[in-house]
């Protein structure tokens, strides 16, 4: 290997990655419980390799193949005591999910560079709403608004972020 990651900068690449990659194990193990099991054995082994993983290369497919590895040996280890799909179905549901989870990480890159772009008041508005437990009426009655005036707003700044993300991914992510 010509360069190798330093362990901080694989840690990062590791611990933003595990949620795509239980993502990408749910629908192959069938419950969360499961793929939790299968994921833990995955970042172990990638863990051990993180010496082979080659710097500048999709960090999310590495991972991949080695999760999709440790599914087909649990589905081994655990094939007496669990019925699961035939090989070439769970094969496809893995291609599948190998796709919806690089377009999901897409669509939260583009979201991530859009709401950047917003301005502050509205990034903040926005922000407000999303927070645990926050709805349009209790945003409006905490910041003093009429309802309807702060589900204007909030209808107004989701439409620019939508035309902002479907401008972003028709330009393959760039700025």
């Amino acid at each position: 290997m010509s360069s190798a990651l330093t362990e901080e900068e694989f840690v990062r690449l590791f611990s933003k990655h595990q949620r795509s990659l239980f993502m990408y194990l749910l629908p192959l193990v069938g419950s969360a419980a499961d793929a939790d099991e299968v994921l833990q054995e995955a970042n172990v082994i990638m863990w051990t390799k993180r010496d082979q993983f080659e710097p500048g290369t999709n960090f999310l497919a590495w991972g991949r193949a080695i999760a999709r590895l440790e599914v087909f040996r649990f589905r081994r280890r655990y094939s007496t005591r669990l019925k699961f799909l035939d090989a070439d179905l769970m094969e496809q549901i893995a291609e599948r999910a190998e796709v919806l989870t690089s377009e999901t990480e897409l669509r939260a890159e583009a979201l991530q560079h859009c709401l950047g772009k917003l301005r502050s008041k509205d990034r903040t508005l926005i922000g407000q709403r999303y927070r645990p437990g926050m709805t349009g009426d209790k945003l409006a009655r905490q910041i003093g608004r009429p309802a309807n005036s702060v589900y204007q707003s909030l209808g107004r700044i989701r439409r620019t972020l939508a035309e902002c993300i479907q401008r972003q991914l028709a330009a393959g992510g760039e700025s």
